[in-house]
């Protein structure tokens, strides 16, 4: 488990935790590679404590399965997982739109901006990792914005099984959250159009499934 370690941020178990959701993400750790106590303490620097606690989360997250009590595994690819968590993120997210569009401030709106530039050039040069990183800046200014406590936490519940299944199925997300997708939400949140807001944004999130759905199709004619 030759991962790189980061900097541990003062909670042992939240930085156990970004680590090993991060490297599940990514596919350093592959699907039904086991997790063992031992390699996760020497490779995260921390005790087992934080580490089982970091486990469960990722459970809870379907990340990672236990199987007989004792035995973690990273959790298989699985599309229908995928795709209700897509469900459940896509409401949430229409939800914070909804919300914050009339408490935006011009900055909200620059910082959405900003994110969408940074998604167009990742997208122009194929990098998928910045790709879903501003996009995930890009939403989260929504979510901050919608000022609800809970947001977040429960959008950590579901987003990672949906960027482990983009990061580990496309090459390039040219056809996910376009940039004119984005564009068209920033129009109506400085509108002040919540709805409109809110609808594009569920739409935008709910593309995920008709991009699979596309690249199987190619691929059964390549094959064909």
């Amino acid at each position: 488990m030759p991962l790189p370690r980061a900097e541990r941020p003062s909670s042992l178990r939240d930085y156990a935790y970004a680590q090993l959701r991060d490297a599940i993400v990514s596919g350093q750790l592959a699907p039904g590679e086991r997790l063992r106590d031992t390699e996760l303490e020497a490779w995260l620097g921390v005790s087992r404590t934080p580490i089982r606690e970091a486990i469960a989360r990722l459970e809870a997250a379907g990340l990672v399965h236990t199987r007989r009590a004792k035995e973690t595994i990273v959790a298989p690819l699985d599309d229908r997982d995928a795709f209700a968590a897509q469900r459940i993120a896509a409401s949430l997210h229409e939800l914070a739109v909804r919300d914050a569009v009339p408490l935006m401030t011009d900055e909200d709106l620059d910082d959405m901006r900003e994110a969408n530039a940074r998604f167009a050039a990742a997208l122009k040069t194929s990098d998928v990792d910045a790709a879903l990183a501003s996009d995930d800046d890009f939403h989260a200014v929504a979510v901050r914005a919608s000022a609800n406590p809970l947001l977040a936490g429960l959008l950590e519940q579901v987003t990672p099984l949906l960027r482990r299944l983009e990061r580990a199925r496309f090459a390039t997300l040219a056809g996910r959250g376009s940039v004119g997708d984005h564009d068209r939400i920033i129009a109506a949140c400085a509108a002040g159009d919540a709805e409109a807001a809110a609808r594009l944004t569920r739409e935008n999130w709910l593309t995920l499934e008709r991009l699979l759905t596309a690249s199987r199709t190619i691929d059964t004619q390549e094959n064909a």
